[in-house]
């Protein structure tokens, strides 16, 4: 007889923690998407404040990429003289002083798209010194001429980065 009488107890007690249970589901599938909601709209204001400032970032490196270009290179910077090892420094020093000058670009940019473009300005640097090296070349001249025919009918460094530069920016949007 006492266990029937503790019958209509448990039973409402099992009903009062399933309620408990479903709301306590309810209220946490609902803070759950509120916070997700904030999230978003935090992530999409800062994203339309950020966007400008990533786009210039885009554009100094598409800059970048084409002044340190051997084919744009080549033709900014000419020999004052004949001497090899003084166009070979000043080449050298045009990179490394546009590179520096873009460091801060970095922050605005994916990592991969600021390794790609590190590679870039180190690969281009290797070949000038690569080619200045070559014992056929014994003038600024030649060594232009020999850097341009080293690039005739092939992509530079500069024109895969664009590319993956360019890749990268459609993602974007």
């Amino acid at each position: 007889m006492e266990s029937q009488a503790l019958l209509p107890y448990f039973a409402s007690l099992l009903s009062a923690i399933i309620v408990g249970v479903i709301a306590y589901l309810f209220f946490k599938t609902h803070t759950d998407n509120e916070e997700g909601r904030r999230r978003f709209l935090l992530h999409k204001e800062t994203q339309s404040k950020t966007l400008p400032l990533r786009l210039q970032a885009y554009e100094r490196l598409t800059l970048l990429l084409e002044r340190i270009d051997p084919n744009s290179l080549l033709i900014r910077v000419k020999p004052k003289g004949n001497d090899l090892n003084k166009y070979e420094q000043d080449l050298v020093s045009s990179i490394e002083d546009e590179f520096v000058h873009n460091l801060s670009q970095q922050i605005y940019v994916s990592v991969e798209m600021w390794n790609v473009t590190r590679t870039t300005k180190n690969t281009t640097i290797q070949i000038i010194r690569q080619t200045a090296m070559n014992e056929k070349i014994e003038s600024a001249d030649k060594l232009r001429e020999a850097v341009l025919n080293h690039f005739m009918g092939e992509v530079t460094p500069s024109q895969k980065a664009l590319a993956y530069l360019k890749k990268e920016i459609h993602q974007l949007f």
